[in-house]
């Protein structure tokens, strides 16, 4: 059987920043009609290679060919023209523009018309939209949830008249449900003919939707494979040039410890009559679909959303909480799933993010002292393997995974009790995401309190010893052990599973 002719092919493609080699031979192909993924590390050179097809950057030597036909992509405009869209990883929604306006940006950028709105835009936004899920095209865009505004983006990728479809992380915000519904277009695209490029960290849905891999590492192409080829195990080692033992550390062998941290009745506009205990030595996971009140019950602990009422107990004893100052100063800290909004500071140096909760560590008579401040950067750095050639370094410099260490070192630097992290590995490559499940495993061995919100199931049932499933802002179970399945994970997260929750749990809010 003769293979198509690829719909896109590069060779040899190179790109450096000064001194900086991001690609040294960059190879890829992609035939019309399949989902082809590519993987690798942070810093692997995927981004630098997907933007050189979308024109952004200009490769430095190589070639590019579309249908056969050597091209020359000199901007992203260009790129349209040739039928290439790109969904990038990071939202570039304008917030204060309508659903449907920021959907259909490119088209009325290009409209000779002075106006276009109305009735009409609303109405095609809406019909782009039903097949992803139920958001009002009227609405600003940046009243939208993060995965509601990832899903934008990739509305707007699905008005273009594309024939090459680029989608960079694109379910790192959004529920399984959410994903699959995406995974059914990807393939409904592809039977007709687009070649779809998929770059995903999670290997789960790499080997679900894709036809091949393709896995890069330091800049360079290492192996493609058809998917009915390989197996997970050989797609990770290869992107990370070693043997990947595990990609979760043991779970807790003995008895927990006593209680650090215990709520109870928790109640606010999202949420009610929440409570739960976290015992020291344990991770608890926190599950549930987008919107069930996961982060907003951690935000409402932590005083940083709403006006939560109920009792909260550190160490057995009822603390005070009236906004988030209280929270530090008695050990209590949430690490933001925006780790790019909320997280870090982008354009600030390492050290100063690190130093940012609790200036007075690093001050001497009232002033920031510049020398304790780059050692206590260095210092907690160290301890969680973070890359970076000078602490002065802007966090913007750094890859995701390294990026996502600093906003945990800035929380470890008012030496924590309990810390709240809301999708900690999201957008970090899997060897990051091996290197911060063994971190947090390793503060709750120390006796930090370590409660993890997060949207893949996998991680929850392999980092975490319990875990709370919520719907529709209640509690609706708690799982461990043999029953900490995938299955019940989604049993008890559906609307309406408190009812029925009781037979796959012994411990019910």
């Amino acid at each position: 059987m003769t293979l198509p002719s690829p719909l896109l092919q590069l060779t040899d493609i190179a790109k450096s920043f000064g001194a900086v080699r991001a690609l040294r031979s960059g190879q890829f192909e992609l035939r019309a009609g399949e989902i082809h993924a590519l993987a690798g590390e942070n810093g692997a050179g995927k981004s630098t290679l997907m933007n050189i097809i979308d024109g952004i950057l200009q490769p430095d030597s190589g070639s590019i060919r579309i249908d056969g036909h050597s091209v020359r992509i000199d901007s992203p405009a260009m790129a349209q023209r040739l039928g290439i869209g790109f969904v990038h990883q990071e939202i570039a929604l304008c917030a204060d523009i309508s659903v449907a306006e920021n959907i259909f940006m490119a088209e009325t950028a290009q409209s000779r018309r002075r106006l276009m709105g109305g009735a009409d835009l609303i109405k095609r936004a809406a019909e782009v939209l039903a097949p992803l899920g139920d958001i009002d095209p009227r609405l600003p865009a940046g009243r939208l949830s993060i995965s509601q505004q990832q899903l934008v983006e990739i509305a707007k990728a699905l008005t273009l008249d594309c024939r090459i479809l680029i989608l960079d992380e694109p379910t790192a915000a959004l529920t399984e449900h959410e994903a699959q519904k995406l995974f059914g277009i990807m393939r409904r695209l592809a039977d007709k003919g687009m070649g779809i490029i998929y770059i995903s960290h999670r290997m789960a849905e790499i080997f679900q939707i894709c036809d091949r891999v393709t896995v890069m590492r330091d800049g360079q192409h290492i192996r493609t494979d058809r998917i009915a080829d390989i197996t997970p195990a050989d797609v990770v080692n290869a992107m990370v040039g070693r043997q990947l033992d595990a990609l979760y550390p043991p779970k807790l062998a003995g008895p927990r410890g006593p209680e650090i941290l215990s709520v109870a009745n928790l109640t606010d506009r999202r949420y009610k009559d929440v409570s739960f205990a976290l015992h020291r030595g344990e991770i608890l996971g926190f599950a549930g679909l987008i919107g069930a009140g996961r982060s907003e019950i951690a935000r409402g602990v932590t005083r940083l959303e709403g006006n939560a009422r109920g009792e909260v107990r550190l160490d057995g004893a009822p603390v005070v909480l009236r906004d988030y100052a209280d929270c530090i100063a008695k050990g209590i800290v949430y690490l933001s799933e925006d780790r790019k909004g909320d997280g870090v500071f982008l354009d600030l140096p390492i050290a100063a993010n690190v130093s940012a909760l609790d200036l007075s560590r690093v001050a001497r008579r009232g002033m920031v002292d510049a020398a304790r401040e780059t050692d206590q950067a260095q210092r907690i750095g160290a301890t969680l393997k973070l890359k970076a050639a000078s602490m002065a370094h802007r966090v913007a410099s750094l890859s995701g995974g390294n990026q996502q260490k600093v906003a945990l070192a800035k929380l470890l630097a008012v030496e924590p009790k309990v810390i709240f992290l809301d999708e900690p590995t999201r957008g970090v490559d899997v060897g990051a995401k091996a290197e911060i499940h063994g971190i947090l495993r390793a503060l709750a061995e120390s006796g930090v309190g370590v409660a993890v919100i997060s949207s893949e199931m996998p991680e929850l049932i392999g980092l975490c010893d319990r875990v709370l499933v919520v719907s529709e802002g209640r509690v609706s179970g708690e799982l461990s052990g043999t029953d900490l399945t995938e299955t019940n994970i989604m049993t008890l997260a559906a609307p309406g599973a408190i009812s029925g929750a009781t037979a796959l749990s012994g411990t019910l809010a």
